[in-house]
């Protein structure tokens, strides 16, 4: 199995999917307070965390999720469904998976994803725009922080900015390493989400992701959309105490 993956607790299984600009590390108080009574996922995707990203490769993070769980289901670690959190970037590799695999899945969460058909914003742009260009300097930490200090909301506190920057700074240097690969993205249809899905946006998020929060709450059949007044792009990790009272909630309500 290429995909870095820790099983921790018993009970009904969730599978934890991290943000683009983190890795698995970014769910550290939700394994601790889920494991105590779930069977509790965490993966690094490609290019993330503990996860390699070979030059030139063609893969598909959709499909290395499901394969994951295929390879536990067969383990005996999990049975047939499992719930599902995704953050950001996360969350669209999950709706490209439950898309795919609707029968897999018991419950989805997510968090502030990148939405399909929703124009990039101007305020996206513009941080596209600073983080190119200091990476095209070599600038691999000015980059970092440009990012650090883009997605975490002002509840964020040193602990939160430290470890995003290491996530962050990690990602880039392994993903800028292996230079242009091949990620299949599957098809995303959220009329086959028929499954309960929680979905929460940040009152401080990019407009972005605002906007592709209330566009796709309009197409699924079964959805709770809810906007917290106090969060930017990554309420787990701006606020810890509340992150995981949310994810837990989320799943048992």
């Amino acid at each position: 199995m290429t995909i870095h993956h820790v099983v921790a607790g018993d009970g009904p299984a969730v599978l934890l999917v991290h943000a683009g600009v983190a890795d698995s590390r970014m769910w550290g108080p939700q394994v601790e307070d889920l494991g105590r009574d779930h069977r509790v996922i965490t993966v690094d995707l490609r290019g993330y965390g503990e996860t390699p990203l070979a030059a030139g490769a063609a893969y598909s993070d959709a499909g290395d999720l499901l394969e994951v769980l295929d390879v536990l289901q067969k383990q005996g670690a999990i049975g047939e469904q499992v719930a599902v959190v995704g953050a950001s970037y996360g969350g669209n590799v999950v709706l490209q998976a439950v898309s795919r695999a609707p029968e897999r899945f018991s419950r989805v969460v997510l968090l502030a994803p990148p939405v399909d058909g929703v124009e990039p914003t101007a305020d996206l742009r513009t941080l596209w725009g600073e983080e190119n260009a200091l990476l095209e300097k070599g600038d691999v930490d000015g980059a970092t922080a440009v990012n650090v200090r883009t997605w975490l909301g002002p509840d964020g506190d040193d602990a939160a900015r430290e470890l995003l920057f290491a996530m962050q700074k990690n990602a880039f240097e392994v993903q800028l390493a292996a230079g242009d690969v091949e990620n299949e993205e599957y098809e995303v249809t959220p009329d086959k989400l028929t499954m309960p899905v929680r979905l929460y946006v940040g009152a401080h998020d990019l407009e972005f992701f605002r906007t592709g929060a209330a566009h796709l709450a309009s197409q699924l059949p079964d959805v709770e959309l809810t906007e917290l007044d106090w969060a930017g792009h990554l309420p787990t990790m701006e606020r810890r105490e509340e992150g995981v009272a949310l994810v837990r909630e989320a799943l048992t309500k």
